[in-house]
């Protein structure tokens, strides 16, 4: 048992039940790699026991996952080559000397019994065994699994540049020729040019990050926003703020990814004014497909309870926007502005929460 690759049966068994007509994502494989990094499923009984917790949601798919295990399993299991029981795979001879053999002649075989032809049977009309020719059949090897980008770290450093409040704020060292044409016009003859302030990025920017659980797929996309964001956009990396949460940001919000450093929830509220924009990423339980109603009605609570300070306000979802159908995301995506994770859904995202108005973000009829 302990000579199974787990993450080959895991590949072999999710691309199996994909074809079986079971609803698994790129998130559910991610999510039994987790599990195996972090220590679930060390043997196969555990690792059967954790894929039955992540991908069966009825009886009916644990009775459908059951033969499929078992028979993914006799399969891997019959092409792992076992270890030998001595180094070097081979059996030591014994060292007693063989004892010692008289050779005799083979006896010879008895003749041929021959019925008498009057015992003979006739012959009649019956059926004739026939062999079915053998076919060579390939064993079928698990494609290659492709990775799922809805956005890479470029597109998003290019959609923060767009994210601009300029004011004159900084050093007088900008020819404004307008004024100094105006000023030449005005008194006949040119003197010296005219000056103004440079342009200062006064955006500020609230990252709400939803963080574990069915967000743990989507864990190098958000950190790539939360970076870009601050580090490699025209943002002052004084003016944005990142705070993480787990499915609703209610009371208590966290400065870090673990969730381990808390802060009042009114405490990050009151830093916010009407020229901040709140940028909120989560997939509003459309990765699970849930309907759930106490996450539905306290995330419509907070913001409500967010627009009260600012109306700057978008939602990025990472999974795409068919999947929001019959779930929470979908009534949670009538009560803000919500964007699927992709390069159109950022921009339109950064659009809203810079002040831009776009018409109907969201259909119900998709």
């Amino acid at each position: 048992m302990s000579n199974v690759d787990h993450q080959a049966l895991v590949l072999r068994l999710f691309l199996r039940l994909n074809r079986s007509q079971f609803k698994l994502g790129l998130g559910e494989y991610m999510a039994a790699l987790q599990a195996l990094e972090g220590g679930f499923g060390d043997d196969v009984d555990g690792l059967e026991d954790t894929l039955k917790l992540l991908w069966c949601h009825s009886l009916e798919e644990h009775s459908q996952f059951e033969p499929l295990w078992q028979a993914e399993k006799a399969q891997l299991m019959a092409h792992t080559p076992r270890k030998p029981p001595f180094p070097g795979g081979q059996t030591p001879r014994l060292t007693q000397p063989e004892p010692f053999l008289e050779t005799l002649p083979d006896p010879e075989p008895p003749p041929p019994r021959v019925a008498p032809l009057d015992q003979r049977p006739e012959p009649g009309l019956g059926a004739v065994p026939i062999q079915a020719p053998s076919r060579l059949i390939t064993p079928e090897e698990p494609s290659t699994l492709q990775a799922y980008y809805p956005i890479s770290r470029r597109s998003m450093v290019y959609n923060w540049r767009y994210l601009r409040r300029p004011i004159p704020d900084g050093p007088q060292d900008v020819l404004d020729i307008a004024a100094t044409v105006q000023q030449v016009a005005r008194q006949g003859f040119y003197l010296s040019p005219v000056y103004k302030r440079r342009d200062r990025n006064d955006a500020r920017l609230l990252l709400l990050v939803d963080q574990n659980g069915s967000m743990t797929p989507f864990h190098h996309f958000t950190r790539d926003l939360v970076e870009t964001a601050k580090d490699e956009g025209s943002l002052d990396p004084d003016h944005v703020q990142a705070f993480y949460f787990q499915n609703v940001p209610a009371g208590t919000v966290y400065q870090d990814t673990y969730l381990t450093n808390p802060v009042e929830l009114r405490a990050v509220l009151d830093s916010c004014d009407a020229g901040t924009s709140v940028l909120l990423v989560s997939d509003a339980g459309a990765a699970r497909g849930y309907r759930a109603k106490e996450r539905s009605r306290g995330t419509i609570r907070f913001l409500a309870q967010l627009k009260r300070y600012t109306t700057l306000i978008a939602w990025l979802n990472p999974m795409p926007k068919h999947r929001w159908v019959g779930n929470s995301a979908e009534i949670i995506a009538h009560s803000v502005p919500m964007f699927q994770m992709d390069n159109d859904g950022l921009s339109n995202a950064i659009d809203v929460v810079r002040g831009q108005v776009l018409h109907s973000p969201y259909s119900a009829s998709l």
